[in-house]
């Protein structure tokens, strides 16, 4: 009797809880805004309302916000009529799976879509933090000396000469020049641009000249040559950037030849004057090479009759009186290193009083380099406005810009993508343990004849592999900056002269030597960045000949100059190692937003500015040299 008690009991408790709850859901249902007369309510209760219905009303109450708690007698949410279109489409939006009023695939039409649209405002603000970083690294105004900027001297116009394009070229219309740019791909910006010239004898050259340019079995101008001569010799500012091989040297050696002729002939040179033309370079080497050069242009316009014209190379690790006699008998060209050219400016040996052109060969080497200062030092010795030309392979925006605002209207000339590799080398990779390097060395020497090129990052390896080489009977020498000139100078020149088969050398010999005959570069190991890579590759295949770049890698490589890597093959249409495709990055999809594929401060393809490792480097070394000069400011100031 006790449990059928108990069991009526909980059923009546079970009944009661059924009716709150229809209550409830009755309320919420149909008691929505202005109250309507009791029996009307008493009806609509007893109504059925289908489960889609309810729904529907469920989802207006939500989008209807505070005009919900206002509905209508028959049972919608309450809202202006203007909202009705606004409340349908959201609905649309919210509503999706199994209940939604349109099919799967329009459901994932706007679901890519809203994703495209929240991909394109994440582009736009990766963008602007882009530039915001750029700008925060670039040094406006470094290439102006420091009484120019306390004076706000500023020039506007460029530097007059008397060189004109023939008459022929200038009445042919412009459609003509840009379809010869778009032949050979020369991208130029820059204002009053000269018409690119197809021959040497266009430019109006001396028969000197030529003849020197004919022994050198040079008979046609390249790309870079065809538009850049006609601009340096217009007077024009200039940065040129080309791939490595292309012929920049000529691009600043004949027009400095022609203008300090010019200048001789009106005016011979007298006892300690001169230079007319300054020529900085970031190693020894390229500066030796740039001055024979120009020497050997000089020397074959003296044998046709012209006046003789004096070169000297002023670089470091040799005797300044050897420099001395030239100087002093009046010189007109100078090429120079920074450290030696300071040295001397600094005791009253050069002046610069009559200076007007400036060239900074493999200018981003330089900064790079952190020659910033020195640069700066040295355009302070300037008395008047000078023609200014900037030339590398790889030269980042960062340069590129803070050398426009510098130069007056510059010209850029453009050929390839800045930091583009040399389609005329064959790209190879291997993957070697670090410690089998050594012996895999053989092998790729047995890839092609000598002469062969091998870089590695640290002295200590160079001397190693020499050593190596020297012990299994390789005819081998080696330079890094360790060694003294004597040394590096006996090595490039037994090289060059082809007694010697392999050149063991750390990037003091990557940028701007010119070793003609080098069939086939061996990395030892990956450099810093991938612009150190394209200038170590690209001393093969120069002027036309094709080359081999054969590079070693390993787990120890560095993922990101990896990934640039991986780009840079793919760029460049070389074939991608099974180990290098299989590496991927979830920023990989970033990478060509914006008009700059890649990474603007170094150019590299693998990654973007805002986790560039090259630029974070450098903010960690400038943050260290803030710290010591604090610690040693204290120190001072303790003391």
């Amino acid at each position: 009797m006790t449990d059928d008690n108990a069991r009526q009991e909980e059923i009546r408790r079970f009944q009661a809880k059924r009716r709150r709850i229809e209550q409830s859901d009755s309320e919420n249902e149909f008691d929505m805004g202005e109250e309507s007369d009791p029996g009307s309510r008493d009806s609509d209760n007893n109504a059925y309302v289908p489960l889609k219905e309810r729904r529907k009303q469920q989802l207006q109450r939500v989008l209807g916000g505070a005009n919900a708690n206002h509905g209508n007698a028959d049972g919608r949410a309450g809202r202006l009529p203007s909202d009705d279109t606004q409340a349908q489409s959201t609905q649309e939006e919210i509503t999706v799976g199994p209940q939604a009023n349109f099919t799967l695939l329009d459901q994932m039409s706007e679901i890519k879509k809203n994703q495209a649209a929240t991909d394109q405002n994440s582009a736009d603000k990766m963008l602007e933090e882009e530039e915001r970083i750029l700008q925060n690294v670039i040094e406006t105004r470094a290439l102006m000396s420091v009484s120019e900027l306390a004076k706000g001297v500023e020039y506007t116009d460029p530097i007059r000469t008397s060189w004109r394009p023939p008459k022929a070229v200038l009445r042919m219309p412009d459609d003509r020049h840009q379809r010869i740019r778009q032949i050979y791909n020369i991208l130029v910006d820059g204002e009053d641009i000269p018409p690119p010239l197809c021959k040497f004898e266009d430019m109006k050259l001396p028969v000197g000249v030529l003849n020197a340019l004919r022994e050198k079995k040079i008979m046609r101008p390249t790309p870079i040559q065809m538009q850049g001569i006609p601009s340096v010799l217009s007077g024009r500012d200039l940065i040129g950037i080309a791939y490595t091989g292309s012929g920049k040297t000529l691009v600043f050696a004949i027009p400095i030849v022609m203008f300090c002729l010019e200048q001789e002939k009106a005016m011979p040179f007298t006892r300690n004057e001169g230079p007319y033309g300054l020529i900085i370079c970031p190693s020894r080497e390229l500066a030796k090479q740039t001055e024979a050069v120009i020497s050997n242009i000089c020397k074959h316009v003296h044998q046709c009759g012209l006046p003789l014209l004096r070169t000297a190379a002023c670089i470091g690790g040799t005797p300044m009186t050897d420099q001395l006699a030239t100087i002093k008998s009046g010189v007109h060209i100078v090429v120079a290193t920074p450290g030696r050219l300071i040295s001397m400016l600094d005791k009253k040996i050069l002046f610069l009083d009559v200076c007007r052109y400036l060239c900074m060969d493999e200018a981003d080497r330089m900064i790079d380099l952190g020659f910033e200062e020195e640069v700066r030092n040295i355009m302070s010795h300037f008395k008047a406005q000078r023609q200014t030309l900037l030339f590398s392979a790889t030269m980042p925006k960062k340069i590129q810009n803070f050398a426009k605002s510098a130069l007056v209207k510059p010209i850029t000339i453009n050929v390839g993508r800045a930091g583009a590799a040399s389609l005329e080398v064959k790209q190879e990779l291997e993957y070697v343990a670090p410690e089998a390097r050594v012996i895999a060395l053989l092998a790729a020497l047995q890839k092609t004849a000598p002469p062969v090129l091998i870089f590695a990052q640290r002295k200590q390896d160079v001397d190693a592999i020499h050593e190596y080489l020297l012990l299994k009977g390789v005819e081998a020498v080696a330079i890094h900056g360790g060694k003294d000139q004597v040394e590096r100078s006996y090595a490039v020149d037994k090289f060059n002269k082809g007694e010697k088969d392999v050149l063991c050398a750390t990037d003091v010999a990557s940028k701007g030597l010119d070793f003609p005959d080098v069939q086939h570069v061996i990395n030892y190991d990956l450099p810093e960045d991938t612009e150190n890579y394209v200038h170590r590759i690209g001393r093969t295949g120069r002027c036309g000949r094709v080359g081999l770049a054969t590079t070693f890698i390993n787990k120890t490589c560095d993922e990101a100059i990896l990934l640039d890597l991986k780009h840079l093959l793919i760029e460049a249409k070389q074939p991608v190692p099974s180990f290098l495709l299989q590496l991927e990055s979830d920023k990989e999809r970033l990478l060509d937003i914006g008009d700059v594929p890649g990474c603007s401060y170094c150019n590299g393809l693998g990654h973007r500015i805002t986790n560039c490792p090259k630029l974070e480097s450098q903010n960690t070394k400038t943050a260290q040299n803030i710290n010591k000069n604090d610690f040693l400011a204290k120190g001072n100031s303790d003391w």
